[in-house]
């Protein structure tokens, strides 16, 4: 395609400049910095070893440990080759938490808080376009400036897409930077046809997962250069938003801004867990349910909330984690039930219990899922001391949740527990140091 072809297609497109940062093998990365190793250098694994997964799978490997160990993100434990040398670091998550808060305090100082958007914890979005001149004489100079700093301050090597827009950012960060020398990849609308287009392998390509890319290649579209020669009313018809969304992928063209407030319609506080074995047992179930609603209720209070809507969530042993949302089936169990809006966990727990005991037939169970949405901001009213039926009328506290939450908040969430807690089957103690399902501690957050 011609130059001033492209020019034309693109003219109407603003160009900004996003770099889309990549903090490199993150979790082995702060494993290897906090041991004084060199990431780039250390063979290291970061790896689970939780019941439930069949002796734990690795969470993260050092590059060194990926290339002569063949070692992948979805590698189990017993898979992993017992090697002199070889690192095995336990999953830290609140080590991570952290480091990711220190990278992301060094982006805050070449972009304010509306043009950075932490899209994962190893990866964060920088709209630099206003910004960018005042730190370097290009981008690009910005780019290696960022990297060094974080380098020196923190130990973590990144990998930095530099695009015209977010998605062209993420597409020069996915299919060059990480695998550039310098760990950076430049792409402009103009590199499209060179760059981009000529890509056939789906699976190295964001938002393209396996069934998508198995419906374009029987679709003959082998290729993003097929993909933007492709019909998008034909792809919207096809996939809906989906396909309208890989056409302009496939042209680079993302027109998201992140300075712009996005409005959460509908948020819910929940919690779900995977058991560590099948439970047939009616009190052993009914027992994490009650921790899992005692949990979610303290984060509600946390957050000034309170639930109209409490859902339950089980999914049956063998069956896979699926569910009718309308009855049970053979798969699992979904039910949900309208309350008055409340965040005492006394409350909470019997309304769960009850779903419970009233819809469970009996399968052995191995996922639990509990939710609490239709949220209603807690009213907080003045008490009087010159007027206390007034003030116990208005009071919805419940003061022993209140100083659960105190004793918890200050010593952590296993400093209290419920006698039930200490009951065969329970899972709160063993989960309270858990940080998204693997050891670090807990928040109320």
């Amino acid at each position: 395609m011609r130059a001033e072809q492209l020019q034309a297609i693109y003219q109407h497109e603003k160009r900004r400049v996003v770099f889309l940062i990549d903090s490199k093998s993150f979790y082995a990365s702060v494993e290897a910095v906090e041991r004084n190793l060199n990431p780039l250098k250390a063979m290291l694994v970061v790896m689970s070893h939780q019941e439930n997964q069949s002796g734990g799978l690795v969470l993260a490997s050092s590059p060194v440990a990926k290339k002569q160990l063949g070692i992948s993100n979805v590698t189990r434990q017993k898979d992993v080759p017992d090697v002199p040398g070889l690192i095995k670091a336990e999953p830290r998550m609140n080590v991570y938490i952290q480091k990711n808060l220190e990278i992301n305090a060094i982006y805050q100082q070449y972009v304010d808080d509306d043009h950075l958007l932490p899209y994962s914890i190893d990866e964060s979005i920088l709209d630099i376009t206003d910004f960018w001149h005042l730190f370097g004489d290009s981008p690009v100079e910005v780019a290696k400036k960022i990297q060094r700093q974080v380098r020196h301050e923190t130990g973590i090597y990144l990998s930095v897409g530099i695009g015209d827009s977010p998605v062209l950012a993420k597409l020069a960060l996915d299919l060059a930077a990480k695998k550039a020398p310098d760990l950076l990849a430049e792409w402009h609308y103009e590199d499209v046809p060179e760059k981009l287009w000529p890509v056939t392998d789906f699976s190295k390509v964001w938002s393209i997962g396996k069934k998508t890319a198995d419906k374009l290649e029987r679709w003959g579209i082998h290729s993003l250069g097929d993909l933007a020669r492709s019909n998008p009313y034909l792809m919207k018809e096809r996939l809906g938003l989906v396909g309208e969304q890989l056409y302009a992928l496939a042209w680079g063209i993302d027109r998201s801004d992140l300075g712009e407030e996005t409005v959460v319609k509908d948020k819910s506080y929940g919690n779900s867990q995977v058991l560590p074995a099948d439970y047939h047992d009616r009190e052993a179930i009914q027992v994490v349910i009650q921790e899992m609603a005692d949990q979610v209720a303290s984060r509600l209070r946390a957050h000034g909330q309170q639930a109209s809507l409490a859902s339950l969530y089980l999914g049956y042993a063998n069956q896979g984690i699926q569910f009718n949302t309308r009855h049970r089936n053979q798969t699992g169990l979904h039910q949900s039930i309208r309350i008055e809006p409340t965040n005492r966990t006394q409350t909470l727990m019997t309304v769960l219990t009850d779903l419970f005991q009233q819809h469970w037939s009996g399968q052995p169970v191995r996922y639990i899922g509990v939710t609490f949405s239709g949220l209603h901001t807690e009213k907080i009213q003045a008490i009087s001391l010159f007027d206390p039926e007034p003030a116990q009328e208005a009071s919805e506290e419940d003061p022993i949740d209140a100083v659960v939450d105190q004793i918890r908040q200050r010593f952590g969430t296993a400093s209290l527990v419920r006698s039930h807690s200490l009951e065969k089957g329970a899972t709160a103690i063993s989960r309270a140091n858990l940080v998204g399902g693997h050891n670090g501690g807990n928040a109320y957050e």
